[in-house]
């Protein structure tokens, strides 16, 4: 017999895995072993119920990601996945460097290696306190900064100038974790409704993020012309970046000598801190079952495309085939059609919580009948008929 609404609603919020050969795309980056990606489970895309099998972590998220070099000289954006360290939460960060790719080489994995020692292997995680988690965060990403001056120093006769923002999320327990320094951006597709989750360390705009950047800069003895700081960087928060730290009086003597300011103008700055910092903002949402899919994205994406028109997108694609790597792939495309000139770097984390009843009515059919036939065939029989109407 048919289940009433109610049975309906709590049976498709229970999650089945099925055994799937699981594909990766080249340009997917999730460093999990063979042995993890075997045992994972595969779960449905949370927009289409017939999605192809993407690469799928030990947390059951289905990822996508890729980086594009586009129309620049060089590529100097990067990004990870690991669903290893962290006690079952999933890391994921995408990395955006300028002045060349030294910091973004070196960040990539320190920058891990530094968020896992801070939060103890997962364990501050799953503890759940807040401003404990914030606190071991902000002390990753100080370190990875303090550590990447260093070595700075001891490459290219220490003349170096490269930096990187980059945004990092944490996803387990139905909770997501974002830390954030630069310009990139998060935005989640919640039931079809975006939220953007991050603002941009840019130090121009009348929005509270940037007005707090500006006053920062100037406290700290620097000054912006053109929302650039010293007229140089349009970014106020980043990995690196040695003369806006560590290299700040040679920066003043540099600018004289190309005839930038003057040295009288030198004369009248004393500077009291760092004009870049790596301090990141930290955020935690709650996600739920109306948590569809997240969208993280270097602003090689956002510069060219809105954050409401790229989840609408990807929610396009992923009706039509389910396949979170397509999707990811597509979005780039798109952002190279719109005239992007950067580097692009996207990762999508399919979050697998389908809302069965915004699915096309053929989709929404083979779900109902898969209600009944838990109830009349058993589940045994069930898993035969359900492999021949799906396929993932």
């Amino acid at each position: 017999m048919a289940l009433s609404s109610p049975q309906l609603q709590r049976f498709l919020s229970t999650e089945f895995n099925f055994a799937s050969n699981t594909k990766t795309a080249n340009r997917n980056i999730l460093t999990t072993t063979t042995a993890v990606r075997a045992r994972s489970p595969c779960r449905c895309s949370a927009i289409a119920i017939d999605a192809p099998s993407s690469l799928t972590d030990v947390a059951g998220i289905r990822w996508g990601s890729t980086s594009v070099q586009g129309a620049r000289e060089e590529m100097e954006d990067d990004l990870i996945i690991r669903s290893d360290g962290l006690d079952g939460f999933s890391f994921a960060a995408v990395f955006d460097g300028h002045g060349g790719d030294s910091s973004v080489k070196f960040l990539r994995d320190e920058l891990y290696k530094e968020c896992v020692t801070a939060l103890q292997g997962g364990i501050l995680l799953k503890g759940g306190d807040f401003n404990t988690i914030k606190n071991a965060l902000t002390e990753a990403f100080e370190n990875a900064d303090k550590k990447l001056l260093n070595w700075l120093e001891t490459i290219e006769d220490g003349d170096d100038e490269s930096g990187s923002t980059a945004t990092v999320m944490l996803i387990g327990n139905e909770v997501l974790l974002i830390s954030h320094i630069g310009d990139s951006s998060v935005a989640l597709s919640r039931a079809g409704k975006v939220e953007v989750l991050t603002d941009p360390h840019r130090p121009y705009g009348s929005n509270k993020a940037s007005l707090q950047e500006i006053k920062r800069i100037r406290e700290a003895g620097g000054w912006i012309v053109n929302g650039r700081i010293c007229g140089d960087i349009a970014v106020s928060r980043a990995f690196g970046d040695t003369r806006f730290k560590t290299k700040k009086n040679e920066m003043l003597k540099k600018g004289v000598e190309e005839k930038r300011w003057s040295e009288k103008f030198i004369s009248r700055i004393a500077f009291s801190g760092d004009l870049i910092i790596a301090s990141p903002d930290t955020f935690k949402v709650a996600l739920g079952s109306d948590a569809e899919f997240i969208l993280l994205a270097s602003d090689g994406l956002w510069d060219y495309i809105n954050s409401l028109d790229a989840v609408s997108f990807v929610r396009n694609q992923l009706r039509e085939h389910g396949d979170v790597q397509l999707a990811c792939d597509a979005l780039a495309q798109a952002a190279l059609e719109k005239g992007s000139q950067d580097n692009i770097s996207i990762i999508i984390a399919d979050l697998g919580n389908t809302d069965w009843q915004s699915l096309p009515l053929q989709q929404q059919n083979i779900v109902y009948e898969f209600v009944q036939a838990v109830a009349t065939v058993g589940i045994v029989s069930l898993g035969i008929w359900f492999t021949s109407q799906v396929s993932f």
